[in-house]
């Protein structure tokens, strides 16, 4: 069992602030192994019928443990009231520790009555992080980050198998998607994904999806909006500050993992010009992942200058690049934003940063830093 501090620490944060934390992610993210890595703790299965019967009157199942311990209810939304249970914990027995665990988003199944206002604090558990894997996550370089992804079982497995990767993708329809959002059409659905996979990190065009999918238009926008709830995909909007060469409505859309893309477009290797879409990738799960995490957007205008992602801070904008070469970034479009919006960092991220530099790139002075960097900071 790999040791993952940096999430023990999240959650011990948010107990600090509220009795349950809910701990979201897709699965096979690693959420069951980190709840058994807290001690000492109730752990129960909520898919089993016994745990089911245990929590029919909650009242008297929290009464029977010790103030102050944790209580582990994984898979949550499996019981038939999960938001009673949680609500008769938090408002009962408020010094009892709740982790409660889900592959989607509380907001994804309509057995929640009650949005716990107040009473909950939301963790997503993204795949392993970059700085996760730079700390000693099994053995590990940049090339089989990105190329296995970061669920633990395939970065940690001695042979991957590509067979893996379909029958995840199967078990999401089957277990996240079929039965909390009812959908239907397994093979229209699965295609769908496929294909923003494939198309990870471009402009999402509900028309064009549509047409090569063979669904409607409104189809595809419901099933994304379901990939987005369960975490399978992750949009990330446009930043407009009011100019009219920039692109204002359509988001960039991102595969939840790198192996997954990897996997939809046939790469066994990874080649040189395939190193910085996929990095995106990994910075942006650190910016997510990050405590006090800011709002985060994508830059570009109409000519396709771009910036990879912006985050507003006050009056001034932060702008973030990408790059697994620091001395080849190009600083042309970031020039561009910058005349437009000339307040903020100027952020280079690069895999193997340790200490933060700064450095003149084409008039501008930018900061290259890690993705630790980014953790500590944001």
């Amino acid at each position: 069992m790999v040791a993952r501090p940096f999430w023990l620490n999240r959650l011990t944060s948010a107990w600090a602030s509220r009795p349950i934390a809910w701990l979201s992610g897709v699965r096979r993210a690693g959420k069951t192994t980190l709840a058994r890595m807290i001690e000492p703790t109730t752990y129960l299965n909520c898919d089993l019928p016994s745990t089911a019967r245990r929590l029919e009157d909650p009242d008297l199942f929290f009464r029977s443990l010790a103030a102050g311990s944790c209580v582990v209810l994984d898979e949550v939304h499996r019981l038939a009231d999960p938001s009673r249970v949680l609500k008769v914990a938090a408002d009962e027995f408020p010094t009892l520790r709740i982790l409660a665990t889900g592959s989607s988003s509380l907001a994804a199944t309509r057995k929640f009555r009650d949005s716990l206002t107040g009473r909950k604090a939301l963790i997503h558990l993204p795949p392993v992080l970059w700085p996760e894997c730079e700390d000693g996550f099994g053995p590990m370089d940049l090339d089989r980050r990105l190329l296995r992804g970061g669920l633990p079982e395939m970065l940690l497995a001695p042979d991957p198998a590509s067979e893996w990767y379909a029958e995840w993708l199967d078990s999401f329809y089957a277990r996240d998607v079929q039965e909390l959002f009812g959908v239907r059409d397994r093979r229209g659905f699965l295609d769908l994904l496929r294909l923003m996979l494939r198309q990870s990190g471009g402009l999402a065009d509900y028309s064009a999806l549509a047409r090569e999918c063979d669904l409607s238009r409104p189809t595809v926008k419901a099933y994304l909006d379901a990939m987005t709830v369960a975490q399978a995909l992750v949009p990330v909007p446009p930043f407009h500050g009011g100019g009219r060469r920039e692109i204002v409505r359509r988001p960039k859309v991102y595969g939840f993992d790198t192996g997954f893309v990897a996997f939809v477009r046939g790469w066994t290797t990874v080649r040189d010009e395939d190193r910085g879409p996929l990095w995106e990738h990994l910075v942006l799960d650190v910016l997510r992942a990050a405590p006090g995490a800011r709002a985060v957007a994508y830059w570009r205008d109409k000519t396709g200058r771009e910036v990879d992602f912006v985050a507003p801070r006050g009056r001034q904008v932060d702008a973030i690049a990408c790059t697994v070469r620091p001395d080849r970034f190009d600083p042309t479009a970031l020039g561009v934003f910058r005349e437009a919006y000339p307040h903020g960092l100027n952020l280079v991220v690069s895999p193997g940063v340790t200490e933060p530099y700064e450095r003149r790139s084409g008039g501008l002075v930018v900061r290259v830093v890690g993705c630790r960097h980014l953790l500590d900071q944001t």
